[in-house]
């Protein structure tokens, strides 16, 4: 795992796929939460949506590194093991999600100004931590492994991400938006984002189950 690991960190380094996801997250970040001030649920809850759509954009990247035949020399390397490729695939997603959830913990203490607790910080990072999985779900289901035309990925992606947004009540992350609009104290906010978070983690396991079948049956 550790090798299939640094193989896609390595890979996506060298095509440079991470800087579309990368400049889309900084620049929600600089128009969501710069200049910000009162209570940080509400800025958290800005940066957890600009971490889940780069996220989803972040993970289809990585899912459409290699084309068939390069993926088929992996899985071979690999043992022949399709899911410990595609759990690389979502380990580095996850890996790199951290490394800009520590950037959105940050930044709106940096340009705003916020009165911080550790309970805060918490709650930012559950939030952020929920968007990151259920971009990262939405990215391995409309990978190429699923889909056979871009286009039809795309779209899908789409309207997952719109309706994941906008729909009450639908998807974790809608769920977890209307939660700390409405209660700014974090205090209160930490068990049911931790629902929350169980939630969209069991999101990605399945959407990782139905991936792995699906390109299973595809081979």
């Amino acid at each position: 795992m550790i090798a299939l690991i640094r193989y896609t960190f390595a890979t996506v380094l060298h095509t440079q796929r991470y800087l579309a996801p990368l400049l889309l997250f900084t620049g929600l970040m600089g128009v969501l939460t710069v200049n910000g001030s009162g209570p940080l649920p509400p800025a958290y809850a800005s940066s957890a949506g600009a971490l889940f759509v780069s996220s989803t954009w972040l993970t289809v990247a990585l899912m459409s590194l290699d084309d068939p035949p390069q993926r088929a020399i992996v899985v071979i390397t690999a043992g022949g093991r399709s899911l410990r490729v595609l759990l690389a695939v979502i380990a580095t997603a996850l890996l790199s999600c951290l490394v800009m959830m520590v950037f959105g913990l940050l930044f709106p203490l940096w340009t705003g100004d916020h009165v911080v607790t550790a309970t805060d910080l918490l709650l930012g990072f559950e939030a952020q931590l929920t968007c990151a999985l259920v971009g990262i779900a939405i990215g391995v289901l409309c990978s190429g492994q699923v889909f056979r035309r871009r286009g039809h990925a795309l779209v899908t992606a789409l309207t997952l991400v719109v309706v994941a947004l906008f729909a009450k009540g639908v998807s974790p992350v809608n769920r977890l938006f209307t939660l700390m609009a409405t209660t700014p104290e974090a205090t209160r906010l930490l068990a049911p984002a931790g629902a929350v978070l169980a939630i969209s983690a069991a999101v990605l396991a399945v959407c990782t189950a139905v991936t792995h079948f699906v390109a299973g049956r595809r081979d």
